[in-house]
């Protein structure tokens, strides 16, 4: 019994952190990349606008479907370290 709830302690531990890295990108991306840094990636030009533009609107979607499929694999990998694959 005891072993089962370190176990879930662990798994639940590794989930945590992996929301957590997840938040911290997306937070960097769409607050930081797209409001914050705008000014400073001005100079920057990406597909006919400037970088802090590009992230605002484009590059933080693409970001977003990125941290979605690296959630998921992720995922699946602490699902099997942990026997509790489907």
């Amino acid at each position: 019994m005891a072993d089962n709830n370190s176990n879930a302690a662990a798994y639940w531990s590794a989930n945590l952190r992996l929301i957590f890295i997840s938040f911290a990108v997306w937070l960097l991306v769409s607050f930081g990349f797209g409001i914050l840094l705008r000014p400073m990636l001005a100079g920057i030009a990406v597909g006919g606008t400037d970088l802090g533009f590009w992230f605002a609107q484009q590059g933080s979607i693409l970001s977003f479907i990125a941290i979605i499929f690296v959630y998921a694999w992720k995922m699946n990998q602490l699902d099997k370290k942990f026997g509790l694959e489907e």
